[in-house]
């Protein structure tokens, strides 16, 4: 290996190693949470964020044929109740194909407004809420329902208008337009 190669391999070698210091740094100073596989940076808004996770891509499509991803790219803030890949398998066969047909588009935007609350709420503020509700919390949604908060054990929950309840198995996702709490079950107005 001649002289020149050398000097083009070290400066490689030392490339790579400042580019994973540069990302490892920035995991630390931010204090990233990992959801499906990605890292989820409070630098970054509730989209640039989802469309990292392997386990929100049906979330990620169904916001995009709302027509919801600039929405969601806005200031906020804004928590979402994210529901996972396997929350959506649970729906009925066909439900997901179906709603995000052009037609039904008024129909999915109801759906996916009911997991948006309108400010920033921490896992720790609905717990205070439940708390002092005397074990619930009622919320309104962007959508214009409300959704009750839970609690059983170390475990958060949120029942939707039909009875269905889900749990927040990841929370405190921050953003930099808001909070998004991983839920395990689709929630229906």
């Amino acid at each position: 290996m001649n002289t020149k190669s050398k000097i083009a391999t070290l400066g490689m070698i030392a490339l790579s190693f400042a580019f994973s210091g540069n990302v490892n740094a920035q995991m630390t100073k931010e204090k990233t949470v990992m959801v499906g596989g990605a890292a989820m940076y409070p630098s970054k808004n509730i989209i640039e964020n989802a469309m990292n996770s392997k386990d929100h891509k049906t979330l990620v499509a169904a916001v995009k044929a709302a027509g919801l991803v600039e929405t969601l790219q806005g200031a906020g803030p804004f928590t979402v109740l994210a529901p996972t890949d396997a929350a959506f398998a649970k729906l009925p066969k066909g439900t997901v194909e179906n709603l995000v047909k052009p037609e039904n588009k008024e129909m999915l935007t109801k759906i996916l407004t009911y997991h948006v609350l309108p400010g920033k709420f921490s896992a720790k503020q609905i717990w205070a809420a439940v708390k002092a509700g005397n074990g619930k919390s009622m919320m309104k949604t962007v959508q214009g329902e409300e959704l009750t908060f839970w609690t059983k054990g170390k475990n958060l929950y949120v029942k939707d208008a039909k009875g269905n309840s889900a749990k927040v198995t990841i929370a405190d996702v921050n953003q930099s337009n808001g909070v998004i709490h991983v839920v395990d079950t689709v929630l229906m107005p």
